[in-house]
């Protein structure tokens, strides 16, 4: 059984809404994170990226960066930009993407289900990103943002949201710059939630891993202390069911490849040249060099286990590693990861331009796969799935 509890979060005023959410801190850099914080005061990039309130050049990992995101949030909550909910509450959080609609139940979590792997990971997490986070989460004595949670779905559970949908109308409703319309409800009836989550006997990381073992490290640190409450044994996710998610391909751009590098790879597969820039299937894969797509699928060999059947994989074993010397995806500069949402045209864009010399198109992993691998207890290879529509930061925030 999985643990929820409603939180008393700190969320805008209604009118305030559109001025204070935002992306999340991952998706952008500090240099795009400047730009779209501009004009924008009230913006929770300041709060989540607050290096951008600094001068350029700044360490982001300095401790000034960490006490002017603490400033900020405070200054938004004592200027009533954010307000605290009197009694902890649930939410139901809806995101619109074109004719995409996904909902899910905007909760706290415990990181004791996540110590033990009731809620369970598919990715590595880096260091320097947890030390990111978990001085933030520290520093702000605050969940800033929310982490993307899947589970299977229950009938009780669809009920259940799609009472409060026709019931009510939406504290909030947007459209953000991305034309992604963001909707939350306030739910009344939280035990009715509670009850039907005891049919959940797991939830997944989607997005969001560096802020779950964040979550974990923080209330490891706090339970030695005398902190005077637990709130920081738990952490705000958004739990969609999973036949509602949409995974987009995470595809890659290779700085420096061989001038000859179709030829070579045309000695072990059957190239197609001209092809489009979407693989159809899994199991293949799209390669733009020189002005050039190419097609060419991986040889239908049986796999071991649910990480070596994966197309990241397959494309390690046969491509990166063999004809490009990329031992490590997670470590070698050669290999640069573009996003899904940014289409084939960006990858394009980068070897047209010089900035790398060889572009792959990938087809994206399926919620199956990433289930079967965190099931088994694996790890994907880095960067293995896009999650879009992303969720927004600063609409509904816990502190402890």
């Amino acid at each position: 059984m999985i643990t929820i509890k409603p939180f008393r979060a700190w969320r805008p005023l209604p009118e305030n809404v559109e001025k204070i959410a935002c992306v999340p801190y991952d998706v952008i850099d500090t240099g795009e994170a400047r730009k779209l914080a501009e004009n924008r005061p009230d913006s929770f990039l300041h709060v989540i990226r607050p290096e951008i309130d600094l001068p350029e050049g700044i360490d982001i990992y300095s401790d000034i960066v960490y006490q002017t995101g603490l400033k900020n949030l405070k200054k938004l909550q004592e200027t009533g930009k954010l307000i605290q909910d009197k009694k902890p509450t649930l939410y139901l959080y809806q995101q619109q993407m074109g004719t995409h609609t996904q909902t899910g139940l905007f909760t706290c979590v415990s990181v004791k289900d996540y110590d033990e792997d009731k809620i369970l990971k598919h990715e590595l997490t880096r260091p320097d990103k947890e030390d990111d986070r978990t001085k933030h989460i520290l520093t702000q004595k605050a969940h800033a943002e929310p982490v993307m949670l899947t589970y299977r779905g229950t009938s009780a559970l669809d009920k259940l949201t799609n009472r409060v949908l026709c019931s009510s109308q939406p504290v909030y409703a947007f459209t953000a710059s991305d034309q992604v319309i963001h909707r939350v409800w306030q739910i009344r009836d939280t035990e009715a939630f509670l009850e039907a989550f005891s049919e959940v006997d797991r939830l997944y990381v989607a997005d969001g891993h560096h802020r779950c073992k964040s979550a974990s490290r923080v209330a490891e640190e706090l339970r030695t202390g005398d902190y005077g409450d637990d709130e920081f044994e738990f952490f705000p996710a958004v739990l969609f069911p999973m036949d509602q998610l949409r995974i987009l391909a995470y595809n890659r751009v290779v700085k420096k490849a061989p001038d000859n590098i179709i030829e070579l790879l045309s000695n072990e597969f059957e190239i197609k040249k001209n092809a489009s820039s979407v693989p159809e299937k899994s199991g293949s894969v799209r390669i733009y060099h020189k002005g050039t797509w190419y097609g060419l699928r991986f040889p239908d060999v049986e796999q071991k286990d649910a990480v070596s059947s994966l197309d990241v994989s397959l494309l390690h074993s046969y491509i990166l590693k063999p004809y490009l010397g990329i031992e490590n995806q997670r470590t070698d500069p050669n290999l640069v990861f573009v996003g899904g949402i940014r289409g084939t045209k960006e990858l394009e864009r980068r070897v047209n331009s010089g900035l790398a010399e060889l572009a792959i198109s990938m087809y994206p992993t399926r919620i199956q796969q990433l289930t079967d691998v965190s099931d088994a207890g694996m790890l994907m290879p880095p960067k293995s799935t896009w999650f879009e529509p992303k969720l927004r930061s600063g609409l509904l925030v816990h502190t402890f």
